[in-house]
């Protein structure tokens, strides 16, 4: 005699964890693509100070100029082209997502898409174009709870020089950096931080700059930390679509569609406004 013992399925379903997007927090989106999918920024060069002559006694380039020598201003380009273009499909079979007691719910498949593969990839290619193309980049070091502080403060120091907005820094750590943040003797961080900031992500404030976390896969494999103002880089989205086919052609179901164009740009005058210290592994 046998007894087949009964199976239940649950109408719970295992998500993965995935972490939302902050990009938003260290990028701008001042810049308008609409109608286009390349865009020049002029560039322009300033003129230099003179001594005044008072008694207009000096001749200067054959002409008489109490202001010094007339010079012409630089109107240069920087050329900001989209190449990011890409796009995602699925099909989920009409009798599949009944018989799974509707766990294969196409709106809940295609917000699982955005949450765990489309964010997770637009965030990591941001925060690398960032560190590739930040302005200060010094030797990789190795961080210790007895160095980040100073390490973070020479970061401070360096947008201090470069003249950047003292105000909306952001300091970009992983879990492991945040780490050596809380074990270290010197750093005291602000965490009393209104509830609206809290939402946005922002975990404490350190040196005036807001501190948010990111998971270790989603920045450069030797990462330590990003100081960053948002003025410096300009991430468009021009194109984020996405569609649900019922019964498409050829398909009894759903056919989930999207595409998405987007980049990332430090701008070439603001990129002294990004300072990435790269880690290097202790040795052993």
């Amino acid at each position: 005699m046998s007894i087949e013992l009964a199976t239940k399925f649950s109408k719970y379903v295992d998500e993965q964890f995935a972490a939302e997007s902050k990009r938003h927090l260290l990028t701008n989106n001042d810049f308008d693509w609409v109608g286009a999918h390349t865009i020049k920024v002029y560039k322009i060069t300033t003129s230099a100070m003179n001594d005044y002559d008072r008694d207009g006694s000096t001749l200067t380039d054959g002409k008489w100029s109490r202001y010094g020598p007339v010079s012409g201003l630089d109107a240069t380009t920087e050329e900001l082209a989209l190449r990011k273009d890409r796009s995602f499909t699925f099909a989920i079979d009409k009798l599949d997502e009944d018989e799974t007691e509707n766990a294969l719910n196409v709106a809940a498949a295609l917000a699982r898409q955005i949450r765990e593969v489309v964010v997770p990839e637009i965030d990591g290619y941001t925060y690398v174009e960032m560190c590739e193309n930040a302005g200060n980049k010094p030797a990789a070091m190795v961080l210790t709870s007895d160095n980040i502080y100073d390490a973070i403060l020479e970061g401070s120091s360096a947008l201090d020089d470069a003249e950047a907005p003292e105000t909306k820094r952001i300091l970009l750590v992983t879990p492991a950096t945040y780490k050596l943040m809380k074990l270290s003797p010197d750093i005291t961080m602000e965490t009393d931080i209104g509830q609206e900031q809290r939402q946005l992500g922002v975990i404490g404030i350190l040196d005036g700059c807001s501190v948010i976390k990111v998971p270790a896969n989603r920045v450069p494999e030797d990462f330590g930390f990003m100081i960053a103002h948002p003025s410096a880089t300009v991430a468009p989205a021009k194109l984020e679509e996405y569609k649900i086919h019922i019964d498409p052609i050829g398909l009894s179901g759903s056919l989930v569609e999207g595409r998405m164009c987007y980049d990332a740009f430090v701008l070439e005058n603001k990129k002294n406004g990004i300072y990435y210290q790269a880690s290097q592994a202790a040795a052993k």
